[in-house]
Order: C-alpha cells, then sequence, then structure tokens
C-alpha cells in the first residue's frame, strides 16, 4: 500500500482506504469491507454497528496485508478463503476455479428440467469438473432425494469438494476423482452437467483480472478450446438414459460450436441458454438412444 499505516485506524477510517482499491477492482468499497470483516473475524454488519471502534496493532497489521494481496490484484475468494454460490458459503483455494454467479444459471436450468417430478423423485446426476463442488452441492441442496457424483480429475479439488460437502452436511453428493466420466461406473444417469475448460489456451484474457492466479488446467483447452467439451460429448452417450440431458457451460461465442457437436453427436432438443447478462454460456441436449 502506498501509505502504510503504522498507527491502528478506526473501522471507518480503514472502510475509507477502499480509495487505494479504485484502480484495480470496481467493487473497491465492498472488497474493502470484506477484508476488514475478515481482518475482524467479523461480519459486515459490524462495520457499520461499530464504526469508530479502533482496530488492534494486531488486526490493523493483518487488514492491511490483505489490502496488499488486493491491490496485487489477487482475488478476494482466494484471500479470504471462500466463495458464496447459490447461499453456500464455500470453501475455496487455488487448486480451483472460483464458482461464478452466472453459474447459478445451470443449477436453474438443471432444476427446470425435472420441474414436473413428484417430490421425492429420485435422480441420478453427475457434476464433471466439479471444482469446488459448487453444481453438484447445489443442486443437492435443492433435491435431497438425487443422488450426485460430483467428479474431478484433480486430487486437490476433489479434497476441496469433499470439504464443502462435509461443511454442508449433504450426503447425497459421492466425490469421485475421474477424468471426465472414465471412472464413474453408473448407468442411466438423468443428467450431466459440466463447466469444462473452454478457453484457448492463447487467448488474453488469462493474463488479465483475476484469472492470472486461477489455475489455467481448469480454464483452458485444446482445439480452441472445444477438446474436452468435445471428450464430454462423446463419453457422456454411454452414460446418459434415453431422454437423459447433458449441460454444458462454454465461453459466449462458443455457443454455435458446440451445439453442432452435440448435434453430430445425435443428442436432439438442442439449446443456448443466456446468462445474467444476456451473452450465450451453457448448451444443452437430450440423448436419445
Amino acid at each position: 500500500m502506498s501509505d502504510v499505516i503504522t498507527t491502528p485506524y478506526s473501522i471507518a477510517q480503514n472502510v475509507r482506504q477502499c480509495c487505494l482499491l479504485e484502480p484495480v477492482s470496481d467493487s473497491a468499497r465492498l472488497d474493502t469491507e470484506i477484508l476488514l470483516a475478515h481482518a475482524l473475524e467479523k461480519n459486515r454488519t459490524y462495520l457499520y454497528t461499530w464504526p469508530e471502534k479502533l482496530l488492534t496493532v494486531e488486526q490493523q497489521t493483518i487488514f492491511n496485508q490483505l489490502m496488499q494481496r488486493r491491490l496485487n490484484g489477487e482475488p478476494i475468494a482466494y484471500i479470504v478463503g471462500e466463495k458464496e454460490f447459490w447461499s453456500l458459503a464455500l470453501f475455496v483455494n487455488e487448486s480451483t476455479l472460483i464458482p461464478r454467479p452466472d453459474t447459478e444459471v445451470m443449477v436453474e436450468t438443471a432444476l427446470s428440467l425435472f420441474v414436473d417430478d413428484e417430490p421425492e423423485k429420485q435422480r441420478s446426476v453427475v457434476d464433471l469438473g466439479t471444482g469446488t463442488g459448487a453444481i453438484a452441492l447445489a443442486l443437492a441442496s435443492e433435491k435431497p432425494c438425487w443422488d450426485i457424483i460430483a467428479a474431478d480429475n484433480s486430487v486437490a479439488a476433489c479434497e476441496l469438494a469433499k470439504k464443502n460437502q462435509q461443511r454442508h452436511q449433504l450426503h447425497n453428493v459421492t466425490v469421485l476423482c475421474s477424468d471426465w466420466l472414465v471412472a464413474v461406473d453408473v448407468a442411466d444417469v438423468d443428467l450431466i452437467v459440466s463447466n469444462p475448460p473452454y478457453i484457448h489456451e492463447n487467448d488474453p484474457h488469462l493474463f488479465q483480472g483475476d484469472v492470472r492466479f486461477e489455475p489455467h488446467s481448469a480454464l483452458t483447452a485444446k482445439n480452441n478450446g472445444l477438446a474436452d467439451i468435445e471428450t464430454i460429448v462423446l463419453q457422456a452417450k454411454h452414460v446418459l438414459r434415453p431422454s437423459g440431458w447433458l449441460l454444458i457451460e462454454h465461453g459466449y461465442q462458443q455457443s454455435a460450436e458446440v451445439k453442432e457437436i452435440l448435434q453430430k453427436n445425435q443428442y436432439t432438443l438442442c439449446r443456448t441458454i443466456n446468462d445474467m447478462a444476456g451473452q450465450s454460456r451453457m448448451t444443452m441436449g437430450q440423448w436419445i438412444a
């Protein structure tokens, strides 16, 4: 930080340090409040309740260090170690992508496919490339009668997903280390969801913003970002039941290519869903054996 604070400030004075983050963040005040609350081991409401309270020297030092990490561009989620998704607080670390709000559209879409089910109707679901477990755990929280496999080929990601599964006591989720569907020993699956790597290996955005800190193995794929999607589409045919669904998140410019891949593999009712910003973000298809 340009002006190192050697004497503890009050909560209100520290919140005003948000101006330091404005060059690197579109949400400078929110970021500052989150980091300050984390340093104090309190919630953000506490900041508004006790604005004149002075920090201790230790608290001020911790907050300064957190602010410096954010100034260096490190994502808030990695700094504080968690991110909310579908109202679930999830542990995050550098082994996985940070869950994005736009991915909640996949959860909404998946749930809508079975809106006519009886309340206790059982379904078999696989979440491929689960990372933190965000999609699988969100679905599990809504559908306790569903049997959900959360698969990832990263041991570190699987450990993190298990930690989140245990945190929320969602016992209908099984975390499995698997290279896509290779180790998934189930058949007649109703639904496969996936947010796979889909960015071109030379995309300049990989070296900008928060993405710089995320694992590129979870972001990039060969064949212009489509290689893993092609693998998933092919493997899913051997696991889905007749009339089962495959939902894949992709880049906003890839919808036509992903739809073509699905159709070439005999999936039907293929359509694209927009994200919260109106961008093409997910394409789905139904498998008819």
